[in-house]
């Protein structure tokens, strides 16, 4: 099969991110997984982790052969290009959209394992491997609302052509992108490029965008080295949140508490 349109596989941590051991992948571009998530497969090519994943947890060399392994060197410089870490939000599923959106340049990023829900019961798995920290919900300026800078990855990557879609199964999800099913996402990426008109079901407003990205460009929360918490204190928590509303208003999606 000789897909039209690039599309990318983005693998979380999530339970739900089990699926994936069961899928045929091969219409994808590229198969990106995140943190522990290359455990799940052994189909994927790039894997991105941050500058503290435990060693412990790294594949092997031999594990790795072949495969491209994205660490800070590399993604952020593509994070900056899309305004930096204080406005992408500080966690791994948007640094990854990000990263693949600079690197990859797709025609279509589809989600899983990514929904950032943690509504386990106790006993229960937070993550695939069994308990993990719930790493969007700690206490960071830049991640006060998971579905405002869900919109604005969708929103910036629509903006080159590319579309965002979630293949989650679960009932909840902090990603607002539109969801899609497996085997309708082949259908559509095998047709034509045309195709990616139907995955982009979810109108959002131009201009409500581009007041957004004006008010960060005149906020000016750029940190070059991406380590915002280094400057911490120097972020003003009320303007982003500001500016998450304003990414809020650019769809007419209603954020569930």
């Amino acid at each position: 099969m000789n897909p039209s349109l690039k599309t990318v596989l983005i693998v979380g941590s999530a339970p739900d991110a089990m699926r994936v051991a069961d899928w045929d992948t091969s219409f994808f571009a590229h198969h990106v997984v995140i943190n522990n998530a290359w455990q799940i497969s052994t189909a994927w090519d790039c894997l991105i982790y941050p500058e503290d994943f435990p060693a412990d947890r790294h594949p092997s060399l031999a594990q790795c052969h072949g495969k491209q392994v994205i660490t800070a060197q590399a993604f952020v410089p593509e994070q900056n290009r899309y305004g930096g870490f204080v406005y992408a939000g500080g966690t791994m599923a948007f640094t990854a959209g990000y990263w693949a959106l600079g690197a990859l340049q797709p025609d279509v990023l589809a989600f899983v394992g990514c929904d950032m829900v943690y509504d386990s019961r106790p006993g229960e798995a937070t993550h695939f491997y069994g308990q993990g920290v719930a790493d969007p919900l700690r206490q960071d300026v830049t991640l006060q609302s998971l579905e405002a800078k869900s919109i604005r990855l969708m929103a910036l990557a629509r903006q080159q052509g590319c579309a965002v879609v979630n293949l989650s199964e679960q009932p909840r999800s902090r990603l607002l992108f539109p969801r899609v099913d497996l085997q309708t996402l082949e259908a559509i990426a095998s047709v034509s490029g045309s195709g990616r008109a139907s995955l982009h079901q979810l109108a959002l407003d131009p201009q409500a965008i581009a007041h957004a990205l004006d008010a960060e460009a005149q906020l000016g929360y750029m940190v070059p080295s991406g380590r915002y918490w280094e400057v911490g204190s120097a972020l003003d928590k009320n303007k982003l949140q500001a500016i998450d509303k304003l990414w809020l208003a650019a769809t007419e999606v209603v954020v569930m508490a």
